[in-house]
């Protein structure tokens, strides 16, 4: 019975932890897709090239959204042609840093750590990113089938009505690109009906088991961490990956590690797993990307973590600084998270329900 209540807490706790910024994030993505034309999208993220991993590193690198809130938007691009890479180096570059994010650790841990974070996260990103256009090239499917007898062309009812719609919605298709204004009732039709129904069974499934995870893990985490020493490492990255913590909320679980003993490589590890990734996420950049493009993204950031993690304890075992000596502490929560949580759990089991009647 203890457990149960200790799972229901856990679940209600990471509900409302996510639900704002997933909500948000569901927001921000419907007033982009309106806001900016898929054909800048193509063209700039949709070449599977250095390039476009780059920019799209860069351009998630000062957004303040976190590794749920990051989801919406990534499907969001990769709807309007960005390539696998492009969309997997904005899934890990944009939750693992934040202007938010970015000052709170700069107000916490200093400049060196925070430069540190911010550069090591870009690195992680492009690696994966370009391992991806490398090793998981792009299958676009055919839209028209061409037929031998007589050369007729078949097009499948779901691609017609997608030809249909894209024709009468996108901008894309018209000659008049000032035609298409901003409309707020699209943006918001397009983030909470076509992203969410795409991503509320992952969401639903990695809330779950997020929680049960979350329930399961031990009080003492700080102890354990250090009596381990270098394997605090490996004790971080299986507690962070599935683990959901944004960038900002994972600095004070950081801290405390630290000031409890345990290497400032080892909190970095944390820092930067525990932020980028979680069963949610996962669960989405399978259904998104496809499985091998999921083992190159844990892969980049459970490895990457690791090999930064070291660096940054060389850093400061080859100077005189206490890592533990820069740390400053704070946190809170409220209304606002609850109501988000409950707006988001009626629309997830709605499309989920809905996903399940229409099999």
């Amino acid at each position: 019975m203890e457990i149960i209540t200790d799972f229901l807490n856990s679940l209600y706790e990471l509900s409302n932890a996510m639900a704002p910024y997933i909500l948000f994030g569901l927001a921000f993505a419907g007033v982009l897709h309106e806001l900016v034309p898929e054909s800048i999208v193509t063209k700039h993220l949709g070449k599977e090239n250095i390039s476009s991993v780059v920019k799209s590193t860069i351009f998630g690198i000062p957004l303040p959204v976190c590794s749920c809130g990051v989801i919406p938007l990534a499907t969001s691009i990769k709807k309007s042609g960005a390539s696998k890479g492009a969309t997997l180096s904005f899934l890990i570059s944009t939750p693992i840093t934040g202007v938010d994010s970015i000052l709170a650790t700069f107000g916490m841990f200093g400049w060196v750590f925070t430069i540190y974070r911010v550069i090591t996260s870009m690195f992680i990103a492009m690696i994966a990113g370009i391992l991806t256009n490398i090793f998981d090239k792009e299958v676009e499917k055919p839209k028209f089938s061409v037929m031998p007898q007589g050369f007729s062309l078949h097009v499948d009812k779901e691609d017609e009505e997608e030809i249909k719609s894209c024709c009468s919605t996108s901008s894309s298709c018209s000659t008049d690109e000032t035609s298409n204004k901003f409309s707020f009732t699209k943006a918001m039709s397009y983030a909470f009906v076509t992203l969410l129904g795409d991503i509320a069974k992952p969401l639903l499934w990695g809330l779950l088991l997020g929680a049960l995870i979350t329930t399961f893990i031990p009080d003492n985490l700080g102890e354990i961490l250090k009596e381990y020493s270098w394997l605090s490492y490996v004790i971080a990255i299986i507690i962070a990956v599935p683990m959901y913590v944004c960038a900002t909320a994972s600095l004070p679980i950081a801290a405390g590690l630290m000031l409890s003993g345990v290497s400032a490589g080892a909190a970095f590890v944390f820092l930067s797993a525990g932020p980028a990734t979680n069963t949610v996420t996962i669960g989405v950049v399978k259904k998104m990307l496809g499985t091998k493009s999921l083992y190159i993204y844990l892969g980049s950031i459970i490895f990457g973590s690791i090999i930064f993690g070291l660096g940054l304890d060389y850093i400061f075992n080859i100077s005189d600084i206490d890592p533990a000596s820069l740390i400053h502490m704070h946190e809170e929560a409220g209304l606002i998270s609850i109501l988000s949580s409950i707006i988001l759990w009626v629309l997830v089991l709605y499309f989920t329900i809905k996903s399940y009647f229409k099999k």
